[in-house]
């Protein structure tokens, strides 16, 4: 920060502080947010992010809407005017939710909960959390580890479960018997999720699957400059 002020590149300078997971139940605390590192529950994936671009993004706005760090390549290249590769990639441009004053909605209609190699562990809205039937770590209500030396966790099962994380982010109460249409959306939201990337839990191959995306031999790098 001290350097981008010296030389005058606050302006035109985007700061992106986030994180690709929730902390490690052994180490952390993460109440009220049930699970953590290696889950699909909320305390696994849920991270605050910060952002900052002087005189771009509106100082003291927040935002709690659906986005990941997948968006981070779509969004910088809308900015910049840079074109996208030519293949399908997941992320989606959240330019607006950065910039914009007034409430604006996330471009993901939903958002997948991968993990375990492949497994559709759950898919959610902005509201609804529905979770397929898979086996998770957990601490089961032991206390995590103390001065950097770790306890073990242990494997537990989940079933077909839906969290109203509005109003329940600890993920406690199933109601997935209130909401059958939140249910069935959510699980065509599913469906089309296995179609395309596959599932392992129910044997899906998906027609799209698609590595990680990285820079190929001939693929332009753009070089680091320190001046």
């Amino acid at each position: 920060m001290d350097q981008l002020k010296k030389f005058k590149l606050t302006s035109k300078t985007l700061i992106i502080l986030a994180s690709d997971n929730g902390g490690d139940e052994r180490y952390s605390t993460l109440d009220p947010l049930r699970g953590g590192k290696g889950t699909m529950f909320e305390g696994g994936y849920r991270e605050p992010t910060l952002m900052w671009w002087k005189g771009t993004i509106p100082a003291g706005t927040q935002c709690d809407q659906l986005c990941s760090t997948i968006d981070v390549l779509p969004t910088v290249a809308a900015l910049m005017g840079a074109d996208l590769p030519p293949h399908k990639i997941d992320g989606k441009d959240i330019s607006e939710l950065m910039i914009s004053e007034d409430a604006v909605p996330s471009p993901h209609e939903a958002f997948y909960c991968y993990y375990g190699g492949g497994q559709l562990q759950a898919v959610r809205n902005d509201r609804f959390k529905l979770v397929f039937p898979h086996q998770y770590r957990s601490l089961s209500g032991n206390p995590g580890g103390k001065a950097g030396i770790p306890v073990s966790y242990q494997q537990k099962k989940i079933g077909l479960s839906l969290f109203d994380l509005d109003h329940d982010v600890s993920e406690s109460k199933n109601v997935y018997d209130d909401f059958p249409e939140v249910v069935a959306a959510l699980k065509k939201a599913a469906e089309r999720a296995r179609l395309d990337l596959g599932d392992r839990l129910s044997k899906t191959q998906g027609s799209g699957k698609r590595p990680s995306g990285k820079l190929e031999p001939g693929d332009e790098k753009l070089p680091l400059v320190w001046k």
